[in-house]
């Protein structure tokens, strides 16, 4: 073999050495860093709602790879429903986000005290009660709301009349949206409105509030005095009620960020 014979065999050998070892170091520095793996998001929504609510909020978070479960509310009481939040938490691998939407809120604030699986709190025009208050008295301890004027009630339910919801419950909702959201809506039981919180889960876990400035249901003094006492970080909206439908994005940007912040 001649010297030029021998010197292309070398630097064949060289190449082929860095083949194989450049992949081999480039896995050496990521050893132990595997990325973290993101929170389940639970989404509970509110009274005159259902879990298609959260539908381009569900979309949104999907496409940046969080798990989502958009959980079906019963609408029935405080305890109750929030002993089947906790149910779900519990079939949930790993760490949890609670999402709630106006009295989602109480339900968050009661299925998530104590509970180590739950990394952040986020109230999306929502109640953030404290031990011994309920929604009813939350909602009316600020004027602004135009709610009870627009109630129906069935039995021991109450509904948004339909054709008071597009302004009650969704004015930044397009109009055809918004009827379709109104014959869907899920009633709600009177004595859920009634019932007393007990011990926040805001008191124990990082939260975010955002407030609606447009709200019909909740007054803005109302939500901004909840936020404000729990300690929440704020992020003020001018939208109506049904935020997650009007301006998704807002939503999801904010879960998000709660996440980022407690990794």
């Amino acid at each position: 073999m001649n010297h030029r014979s021998r010197r292309l065999l070398a630097t064949a050998a060289t190449i082929a050495a860095a083949v194989c070892v450049l992949p081999v170091a480039a896995l050496a520095d990521t050893a132990g860093k595997a990325p973290k793996q993101k929170p389940t998001v639970i989404l509970e929504h509110g009274a005159f709602a259902d879990g298609s609510s959260w539908n381009d909020v569900v979309a949104g978070l999907r496409r940046d790879g969080y798990p989502v479960i958009a959980a079906a509310n019963p609408l029935r009481g405080v305890a109750s429903d929030a002993a089947a939040l906790r149910g779900l938490i519990e079939h949930v691998d790993g760490p949890v986000i609670l999402v709630g939407h106006s009295y989602g809120g109480s339900v968050i604030s009661a299925a998530g005290t104590g509970n180590s699986k739950v990394k952040a709190l986020v109230y999306v025009a929502a109640f953030l009660p404290e031990a011994d208050e309920s929604a009813l008295g939350l909602s009316t301890k600020f004027p602004g709301s135009t709610l009870p004027g627009t109630l129906e009630p069935v039995g021991t339910d109450l509904y948004i009349r339909q054709n008071a919801f597009h302004r009650q419950f969704a004015a930044d909702v397009p109009a055809r949206k918004a009827a379709l959201m109104a014959a869907s809506q899920r009633p709600v039981a009177k004595a859920a409105l009634e019932e007393k919180s007990t011990a926040p889960a805001w008191r124990e876990k990082p939260s975010w509030d955002i407030v609606t400035t447009k709200d019909l249901n909740i007054p803005v003094a109302a939500q901004r005095f909840m936020a404000e006492r729990a300690g929440a970080h704020i992020i003020e909206v001018a939208a109506s009620h049904s935020v997650a439908v009007s301006r998704p994005g807002v939503v999801v940007n904010v879960i998000e960020s709660a996440d980022r912040a407690t990794r």
